[in-house]
This record gives C-alpha cells, structure tokens and sequence, in this order.
C-alpha cells in the first residue's frame, strides 16, 4: 500500500473513532441540534408575529426569512463541539500517545474533521427538518437546494477547520468551548434575523462586511428561488476559501509545533 493509501486507512480509522464518540456520548450532538431548534420555535412563536409585521409580512414570512440565519446556528454550535472534542485529545494526552504510533499525523485532524463534518450536516438536516414542520416551505428548485446544502457543507468545512485549530491552542477544555462562542452571535450581527437596513449605520456597516450576511443571503436565496446577487455569491466561496485555508495552515502548523515541542 502507497503511502497515501496509509494515510487514508489512518483517516478512517480516526473518523470511526470519532463517530463511536458522538454515539456514546451524546450530550454535544443533541445541544448541536437542540439550541437552534429551541431558538426557531421562540422566533416564530414568540416573537415571530411581531416581527413579521414590522417587515411588511406574516409569521410565514418570517418563517422563510430567518431559517438560513438559524442553519448557521447548527453550523457555529456543531462548530463549538469540535473546538471542545479536539482540546479534549490534546489535554488528556491521547494525541501524545499517537505521536508515539505509526500513525499519519494528518489523520488525526482528518478524523476530527470530517467526524465533525457528518455531525454538523446531519444537525443541519434535522433543523430543516423541524422547520418544515412547522410551516417552513422552501420555494426553490430542488437545484436550488442542493446549491443550499453544497454551500452549507463550504461553510461547515470552513468553520469547522476554524475550531479544530482554537481546539489545538487552547489551554483546557473550558477555554476551547468559550473561544467559538463570538461565532454563535455573527448570525444575530448579520441578516440572519433581521435585515442589515434596519440597524444602526455603524452595527449596519459590520453586518454587511462580515462573513455570515453573505452566507445567509446565499443560502436564503437558493432555499427561496430568489436572485443571489453575483458579489454575495463571490463573497461567500472567498470567505469559505480563506477560512477554511486560514484554519487548516493554522491547525496543522499547531499540531507540528506541539509534536516537536512533545
């Protein structure tokens, strides 16, 4: 077997590893999944009337607006999870063990993140889920919402490279589940829940420039058949791209720096 070939069978072997992890302790996997549905439900519910009025709409309306914005809450939660998972292996020294192994020391990123990939999504799936069955009705093609979930998956990816490197260079477990934390809030920050015009001009000016606006317009107007504007588009895969990459150099760079320093 090429080297290659090793290195994948040592990735497989670390993401059955990883998915055996979510099976038997479930509590990460249910928050993933449960926080966002718990924020739906008090959206459309709650609040959703009156919000839905004051855009010029019905609760339904509003159904269809703020989905996006609450699948990037599964995304940063599911996020926060690999953060903590991965400062777990590095604080209670079974990476150190690994290092001692014939193992590809890429496979034991390569597991974390892909384990954490199929959480994520699977999560996803299960918020789109309820939403439909609380009224949510997609108006896109069914192209449309395979871009949906394609695009979803690039920034999953991306923030879950993100995490596994916050992961690396946290301290302790309870460091690696506070720093993600800032990325649960961006969705609030952006077009998640409101339109950007409706804030202040300086709140307004860093909701259109950070990273989640663009993604849940993306997504918005591929679930809903809507036109995608071509820079939000560009803006979406050029963030994806540079956070995926940013946290992939950084992760790996931590990881070497931390077996040499072993």
């Amino acid at each position: 077997m090429s080297s290659l070939g090793f290195a994948a069978a040592d990735a497989s072997t670390m993401l059955r590893r990883n998915l055996k992890h979510v099976v038997r302790y479930p509590s990460i996997p249910l928050f993933v999944a449960g926080i966002p549905i718990v924020f739906l439900l008090l959206f459309v519910f709650v609040l959703g009337g009156t919000l839905g009025s004051g855009m010029g709409g019905t609760r339904d309306d509003y159904i269809a607006y703020i989905v996006p914005g609450i699948l990037m809450l599964a995304l940063t939660g599911s996020a926060q999870g690999t953060a903590i998972s991965v400062a777990t292996d590095m604080t209670e020294g079974i990476v150190a063990r690994f290092r001692t192994m014939a193992i590809s020391r890429g496979a034991v990123l390569t597991g974390h993140v892909l384990g954490s990939l199929i959480q994520t999504m699977a999560a996803v799936l299960l918020v789109a889920a309820v939403a439909v069955l609380i009224g949510f009705r997609p108006m896109g093609s069914p192209a449309g919402w395979l871009g949906a979930f394609g695009i979803l998956t690039l920034i999953a990816l991306a923030m879950t490279w993100l995490t596994v490197a916050m992961g690396m260079n946290a301290k302790s477990v309870e460091t690696a589940s506070n720093q993600p934390t800032f990325l649960m809030l961006m969705p609030f920050l952006g077009s998640g829940f409101v339109p950007t015009d409706s804030m202040s001009d300086g709140l307004r000016w860093f909701a259109d420039v950070q990273p989640f606006t663009p993604f849940i317009e993306s997504v918005r107007g591929m679930l809903m058949g809507t036109p995608v504007a071509g820079w939000t588009m560009v803006a979406t895969l050029v963030w994806c791209a540079v956070i995926s990459l940013g946290g992939y150099f950084c992760a790996l760079w931590l990881y070497n720096r931390k077996s040499v320093r072993g």
